[in-house]
């Protein structure tokens, strides 16, 4: 009897640990207004939508980082010839939980002597608010008060990443072997491969952990896969792709 307990506290303790990100609030409110068209997004350009989405998750922190939040960038994405980059940037934080500011609304709840101020350096990254803003330090909460801007600006950014940085025109080799790596899994296996865990690896070891890669970092790769495997991003999308609601797929 003893052993059966022990074996069934073994068993829960393990599916306990499955998907434990998913407890977070602040995950799937990042995640619930965004995988629908990713997924179709996905479809459009042969790209792993679970994997795309755990690779916004980790570059915008969730979208809790100051410059998506300020830029819709959830991509960490660079600026191309002609387009307009977050500029540097004169910023107050609080020190305990530290975070920076950018809204004037919430900066004038805090005291003078309770805000540090400093130069935030250019991001290098591209600005998805619209004219006359982007570009510019001229409303920074622009997205805060146009929270459907803000979902169209991250998904403009994730159509960016799936249609010109994974492309046979990028002029570095992991972007372009990335391509090539999708489109033959495609033309073998059908489109049904993007939507497989052993796909989704396979695109985010070929797009990072190397130079001139998305991330140069080794480690950068193991992240994005844990925050996938975490979160069930794979499970989601095709729970979410066979037409379940998505609370129903998330609190599955």
């Amino acid at each position: 009897m003893k052993k059966i307990i022990l074996l069934c506290f073994i068993v829960l303790s393990l599916f306990s640990s499955d998907y434990r990100y998913r407890k977070y609030d602040h995950v799937k409110k990042f995640y619930e207004p965004l995988i629908e068209k990713t997924i179709d997004l996905g479809l459009k350009y042969n790209v792993p939508p679970s994997a795309i989405l755990a690779i916004a998750g980790v570059e915008s922190g969730y979208g809790r980082g100051y410059v998506a939040k300020i830029s819709g960038n959830i991509l960490s994405l660079g600026t191309n010839k002609g387009e307009k980059e977050l500029p540097a940037l004169y910023l107050p934080n609080i020190k305990n939980p530290y975070k920076i500011i950018y809204n004037p609304k919430e900066i004038a709840k805090y005291k003078k002597n309770e805000l540090r101020y400093k130069k935030r350096a250019r991001s290098r990254k591209k600005d998805y608010r619209p004219n006359p803003y982007a570009g510019t330090s001229q409303n920074l909460q622009y997205f805060d008060e146009h929270p459907k801007e803000k979902v169209k600006a991250n998904l403009a950014c994730i159509e960016d990443f799936c249609k010109v940085w994974i492309s046979y025109k990028n002029r570095f080799e992991p972007f372009q072997k990335a391509r090539r790596d999708l489109d033959l899994l495609v033309k073998t296996k059908g489109q049904d491969t993007i939507f497989e865990r052993i796909t989704a690896e396979q695109f985010i070891n070929n797009i990072g952990g190397k130079k001139n890669s998305f991330n140069y970092r080794k480690t950068w790769p193991k992240k994005v896969i844990t925050v996938m495997k975490n979160t069930g991003l794979v499970e989601l999308v095709q729970d979410i792709r066979k037409g379940d609601d998505f609370n129903k797929a998330w609190n599955r």
